[in-house]
């Protein structure tokens, strides 16, 4: 199993300063995480705001981090000792600068009494109204303090724009460091699927399948799954968010797994669709074949400069034709698709940008255009098709068949990477995994 270390301080601090240096002489507030009941008195696991982590790789819940062009100054958990004993260590004030390098630091606990100090005179405010009410509350009294000083020559910001506009352009375009980081992913994932794939047998339930992958995925050093896995078996696979994963798989079905690992922060999302006894036969067959030719299609479109719409529309261009070999429309190809008569049995599109967030963050258009893929920048190709017994469009031979075959892919500067290329998707090469 790779194993990759999380980003390194120098890098993080880089990003720092290249956010700053956008600031202005304004001032810009980036909140963490909080914890989050799952029940009565236990949180789900905790999990860091993308942007935080990104700014400062700091993993701890009820964190602020404020930054102007200069300074950097951290509100964190205080150190604790019966807290700590109870719920883990904290890097505390102190290790807020020496470990994540803040140049002050304060318990969070006095945010609300600093912030007013910290908005004098400054013409501008970073802030992201509705992403954390507590906060909202805060920043509102602290503007309002400001401005009750105004005849004592304070003023307050008289602006007030998102700081993670900024940010999320900074998260499109990944660096080595983050790369590297998301190939130990997908080899991670690639592991896990094959030790999946070797349990779609009669009678094995879903959950096994989920498990083994779960299993995998910490073995390998990921925090877990980078969401919610997805293991359908026959009618179940053409439902898009299935996470049940309850029920026996039966000869002749095909089991789709979405599942990916999420390492030092970073998403993999993989899907492939594996045939129950290790043989893809019949029906199932020939619509395992159309997906994978629609996907060999988004591939072929791939390069710099390409946007995702267009990727899409050649995958969908081949979905459309394999739709009529099947059975399932008939009629002219551009007419088909003009009218949307593919949509009961594809209906989602055929990527999205991938990073710190399974769905990740970045302007899909500019100017109200498709924006254009640049190096560095990652994304997800993945067709599908789904026949759902429940939906009348569904040609009897077809129905409980469901397909999508995902691949996360990097743009180089000739063309692109597939991160997921050790997951087997030809049919034979399929086939021969299971068996190995």
């Amino acid at each position: 199993m790779p194993s990759f270390a999380p980003i390194a301080p120098a890098e993080l601090a880089e990003r720092r300063r290249r956010f700053q240096s956008q600031l202005g002489e304004g001032i810009a507030l980036v909140p963490g995480a909080r914890s989050r009941v799952r029940s009565h008195d236990t949180d789900f696991p905790f999990r860091q705001d993308s942007d935080l982590w990104y700014l400062t790789g700091f993993e701890q819940p009820e964190a602020v981090a404020v930054f102007t062009q200069t300074r950097f100054v951290f509100f964190v958990q205080p150190r604790d000792p019966l807290q700590e004993t109870w719920n883990g260590r904290r890097p505390g004030v102190e290790g807020a600068v020496s470990r994540f390098g803040a140049d002050e630091a304060w318990p969070i606990g006095e945010l609300a009494a600093r912030l007013p100090g910290l908005f004098e005179n400054k013409p501008r405010l970073w802030h992201t109204f509705g992403k954390d009410r507590a906060l909202d509350e805060l920043v509102v009294a602290a503007l309002a303090d400001v401005r009750a000083r105004a005849r004592r020559g304070v003023t307050a910001p008289g602006e007030i724009l998102s700081p993670h506009d900024r940010i999320h352009e900074m998260r499109l375009r990944k660096s080595e460091s983050e790369l590297e980081i998301m190939r130990a992913a997908s080899a991670i994932s690639a592991e896990a699927h094959h030790c999946a794939a070797h349990l779609c047998r009669d009678g094995v339930r879903e959950y096994e399948l989920e498990a083994e992958l779960l299993r995998v995925f910490r073995r390998g050093g990921g925090a877990g799954p980078a969401y919610n896995p997805i293991v359908g078996a026959g009618d179940n696979a053409t439902i898009l968010h299935y996470v049940e994963n309850k029920d026996a798989l039966e000869p002749g079905q095909l089991v789709l797994i979405d599942a990916g690992v999420e390492l030092h922060g970073y998403a993999s999302d993989v899907t492939r669709t594996y045939p129950v006894g290790g043989r893809y036969a019949g029906a199932a067959r020939d619509v395992y074949q159309v997906v994978l030719d629609a996907q060999a299609a988004a591939f072929r479109a791939i390069a710099p400069g390409v946007t995702l719409p267009e990727i899409h529309a050649a995958a969908l261009r081949q979905l459309v034709l394999g739709l009529i070999s099947l059975g399932a429309l008939s009629g002219d190809v551009d007419e088909l698709i003009k009218s949307e008569a593919y949509k009961p049995f594809y209906m989602h599109s055929t990527g999205h940008l991938l990073g710190l967030d399974v769905h990740d963050v970045g302007a899909y258009y500019i100017d109200g255009k498709p924006r254009a893929l640049e190096p560095g920048m990652c994304f997800t190709v993945e067709p599908g098709l789904y026949f759902g017994s429940s939906e009348p469009k569904s040609p009897a031979h077809l129905r409980g068949i469901g397909v999508r075959i995902e691949d996360d892919l990097v743009i180089t500067p000739d063309g692109c990477e597939n991160l997921t290329a050790a997951i087997p998707k030809e049919i034979a090469d399929v086939e021969a995994w299971m068996r190995s």
